[in-house]
């Protein structure tokens, strides 16, 4: 069973790993080891990133009730970070956060969602109804990147 709910503080550290996993677990499959340790290093700032989640302040996905994704959505209809954990990927954890990423949006009256979305994870965007704008290449710390910047009309 998978059950969405608010961010609380102590998720930093989960939600860290979800990231993680998601990128060397599950991204790897599109992007080069260089591009992984780039994009999601395992030396990192625990502060830094306690600071940047709060700031999201995501919805977490809790499968048997541990966390195994989170996502979040932006006043201006941005998602920032979708990630669900390797382990849990398709087993229903990024649907439910995507439907209550839809839901949110509906209820503030947004007209469109936007994302910046990895190769890995713009299969799984499109089948949610969100169209390619323009593929990307985007430098992360000296290091290339392809993603695409993609969006879903709501109205």
């Amino acid at each position: 069973m998978i059950t969405l709910r608010e961010f609380q503080s102590g998720d930093e550290p989960a939600l860290r790993a979800v990231f993680e996993s998601a990128i060397h677990g599950t991204a790897r499959r599109d992007y080069s080891q260089l591009q992984v340790d780039t994009w999601a290093p395992r030396d990192h700032d625990p502060t830094a990133w306690a600071l940047r989640v709060q700031g999201l302040a995501p919805f977490v996905a809790l499968k048997a009730g541990v966390i195994a994704g989170y996502a979040d959505l932006q006043p201006t209809g941005c998602i920032d970070h979708f990630y669900v954990a390797a382990t849990a990927g398709g087993q229903g954890v990024g649907g439910a956060l995507m439907r209550r990423i839809v839901a949110r949006a509906e209820e503030l009256g947004l007209a469109e969602l936007t994302s910046h979305v990895s190769l890995t994870a713009q299969p799984f965007f499109t089948h949610f109804g969100f169209e390619v704008v323009e593929h990307r290449v985007v430098d992360v710390r000296g290091v290339e990147m392809r993603n695409a910047a993609m969006r879903k009309r709501l109205r």
